[in-house]
């Protein structure tokens, strides 16, 4: 038996006791001695009663402090050995336990959050029924521009497209889907899984940008198609168009007929519908034919102003209003000087093309840096684009214009993606467009 266990084990004689003897007096008509006996009693049964509601308070503000894990208190332990100084070095022990496994649980989330941030992947985790959003990492602020977001409904504010995605996700399946970002139009590779546990069901959801990659496959797809097409339409078309020629020739040298003058028509049609495929056959070479970049630093006020001299008798002639945007003047970027003149005036007289009809035509060429990364925007005011659209507008062959070959687009996103950069487009009906230069 310790100390303390002997010293409560007097108390409680002592007072068994001092009961007794009062009850003895009491009885032996010894009424003065009863009560002074009596009174001692009490006397010590107030000073167990105070001791015991001190340690009962002591606890409930140690519990109190436990349950807002507010661990910093320091009880002061004396070198005797009573029930406070032990309690309060109980206390003490509890606190550096608590102490050493909030630290490492916040040197584990530390680490963890930094691991996540790091993810190019878009997360969000959040509670299933009540909709609130426990975390979400970098990525999803930066990819979908919430900076911040309590609850899951409210995406459906910023993001009505992307909710409305993520509330018909099945659990456990991968569905790619294309939805707006910071970035434009990109697809998604979306995902969501569950877990319970005793506060309730929650979800985490990842987005992950499949845009470069699902880019980079359809490229290499396209280019393969492409060279066996120019291949087979120039060995094809080719026999064709010398032997017309040369029947044309020889006609021409023949007497004049009515029957011969028809040949001769058929034959001039067919030279020249065969050099028209050869040379668009010729011109969806470029796409396979990107030179190598060579990479040099490119002041973007300078590109910016050698195109607006270049295209401003246009501008003038169109009635187009052109600004420059820039917000740091000294901004570069690492690229092929030609390549990208090439891909932003191809952007430039589609534009101009897009607000012929506009009451106030309007193009903007402007830089801003993200992340240390400089985006080239060339946006208008023009009649926009459809969704579908969008999604099509830089497929090789398709183009929205009447007299168009469909392969301005191609070619500027092939430039992009030599440039291991991108190119993305926002459009709105009626409002507008924006094209992106990702580096």
């Amino acid at each position: 038996m310790g100390n303390l266990q002997l010293k409560e084990f007097v108390r409680a004689l002592l007072l068994m006791a001092l009961c007794a003897a009062a009850g003895y007096l009491f009885f032996a008509q010894s009424l003065a001695y009863a009560i002074a006996a009596a009174i001692l009693a009490l006397i010590l049964v107030f000073q167990w009663f105070n001791r015991h509601l001190w340690l009962h308070k002591q606890i409930d503000e140690f519990s109190e402090a436990v349950k807002y894990r507010d661990f910093t208190r320091r009880y002061a332990v004396k070198k005797t050995r009573n029930i406070e100084n032990q309690l309060y070095a109980s206390f003490n022990r509890i606190n550096d336990a608590f102490k050493d496994v909030s630290a490492k649980r916040e040197i584990q989330h530390q680490y963890l959050t930094k691991v996540i941030n790091m993810l190019d992947s878009a997360l969000i985790f959040y509670h299933a029924d009540s909709g609130k959003v426990e975390w979400v990492n970098d990525a999803f602020k930066e990819m979908f521009e919430t900076p911040h977001l309590g609850n899951i409904k409210g995406l459906k504010k910023r993001r009505e497209e992307l909710y409305d995605k993520t509330m018909q996700l099945k659990i456990g399946q991968q569905h790619i889907e294309t939805a707006h970002s910071s970035k434009g139009r990109i697809k998604l590779l979306i995902q969501v899984s569950e877990f319970e546990t005793e506060n309730g069901l929650y979800r985490i959801v990842m987005y992950q940008n499949v845009n470069d990659a699902m880019d980079e496959t359809e490229n290499r797809a396209w280019h393969k198609l492409l060279r066996v097409l120019t291949h087979e339409i120039m060995n094809s078309i080719a026999p064709i168009s010398s032997i017309a020629e040369t029947l044309h020739g020889r006609l021409e040298q023949t007497a004049y007929s009515d029957e011969l003058e028809d040949v001769k028509v058929g034959v001039h049609t067919i030279k020249k519908r065969s050099e028209g495929l050869l040379k668009f056959a010729k011109s969806y070479r470029l796409i396979n034919k990107v030179d190598k970049p060579q990479f040099t630093e490119i002041p973007v006020v300078q590109l910016f102003e050698n195109i607006y001299n270049l295209l401003e008798p246009s501008f003038i002639q169109k009635g187009v209003d052109v600004d420059i945007i820039l917000k740091n003047t000294r901004a570069t970027i690492q690229a092929d000087l030609h390549l990208i003149e090439q891909v932003i005036i191809n952007l430039m007289l589609n534009a101009m093309e897009a607000v012929k009809d506009a009451e106030n035509p309007y193009i903007s060429m402007s830089a801003l840096e993200e992340n240390g990364r400089v985006q080239l925007k060339i946006s208008d005011n023009g009649e926009g684009m459809e969704a579908d659209i969008q999604e099509q507008i830089f497929t090789p062959f398709f183009t929205t214009k009447k007299t168009g070959s469909g392969i301005g687009l191609t070619l500027s996103k092939q430039i992009m993606l030599v440039h291991n950069g991108n190119i993305f487009v926002h459009s709105t009906p009626q409002k507008g467009s924006t094209f992106t230069l990702q580096f």
